[in-house]
């Protein structure tokens, strides 16, 4: 069969479920990762054309994508702040979201002084995103990164030697910690912030496939990991050094309030490119 005529099976099959132009682009996305091939090279050789043991793995991927598990986790790999990621059920899928906090950490930490190595920690790093995408732009730095599952840890290590970057990684429970023992320039954490009672705002494919330990917390007690990490940048920050926080899009006057009640100054609450709370620069 064609590619092309392929293309137009799989996007009339998918696009039901998860919209036309999404269901393109998951195409394109697959065929650039199977077979090395861009939308030009279709467009050029029109007349290509997939064997039947290629049709048949095409035909599983779209049986999987109809069940809406993430194409990064099929693919197994993601981009992130122009770097590429191994992706899988243990660690989030990374966010554009995180890349602005990612821009905002990069810009904002040349204003610190008296530091000829930046020290950064990020906490529940997950795939690494954060920590990896901070190493390779700020080659002088000494980047740690702390989560509690072993097998995110294992994901992130691979993701550092895949981008050739140096980051010492922890494993520890953050909640279970009193003191990091060592100080640092800069503190930034994504932590789970979703509350239970925000399920049904949340697509299937990510409820139903990414790690429920790095996205949920209690309603009743949402901003945990804010208040923990908050409280032991108190302590680990240097003097003027920098507090970062992904945060819930609904709770961002809270979490500053909480920022401020801690001890924090020079708050800073920014949205997203889609016009939500989203991020939190604050100063020791």
């Amino acid at each position: 069969m064609k590619i092309k005529q392929y293309r137009d099976l799989f996007t009339k099959t998918l696009s039901p479920i998860h919209g036309e132009g999404e269901a393109e682009s998951f195409f394109y996305l697959i065929l650039e990762a199977n077979h090395r091939l861009k939308r030009i090279d279709l467009a050029l050789q029109p007349d290509m054309e997939f064997s039947e043991t290629e049709i048949l793995i095409w035909n599983t991927l779209v049986e999987q994508l109809k069940l809406e598990i993430p194409i990064q986790y099929l693919l197994g790999v993601t981009s992130f702040y122009g770097l590429d990621f191994e992706v899988n059920s243990s660690v989030l899928i990374p966010r554009p979201e995180t890349e602005e906090l990612v821009e905002w950490i990069l810009e904002s930490q040349k204003s610190i002084s008296g530091s000829d190595k930046l020290r950064i920690l990020d906490i529940g790093t997950g795939s690494g995103c954060i920590a990896i995408s901070l190493a390779k732009n700020i080659p002088q730095a000494q980047v740690f990164a702390i989560d509690v599952s072993q097998q995110a840890l294992a994901t992130a290590k691979k993701n550092a030697e895949t981008n050739k970057v140096e980051v010492i990684f922890i494993k520890q429970n953050i909640l279970q910690t009193d003191d990091l023992n060592q100080q640092f320039d800069v503190l930034v954490s994504n932590p789970p912030y979703v509350r239970n009672l925000e399920k049904q705002e949340i697509k299937k494919n990510v409820l139903d496939n990414e790690p429920h330990l790095a996205l949920f917390v209690d309603d009743n007690d949402a901003l945990i990991f804010y208040r923990k990490i908050a409280e032991l940048a108190q302590k680990n920050l240097i003097p003027n050094g920098l507090l970062f926080f992904e945060i819930n899009q609904y709770l961002g006057e809270e979490t500053v309030s909480l920022l401020a009640e801690v001890g924090f100054k020079n708050i800073e609450l920014r949205k997203d490119i889609y016009g939500n709370d989203r991020m939190i620069k604050a100063t020791v």
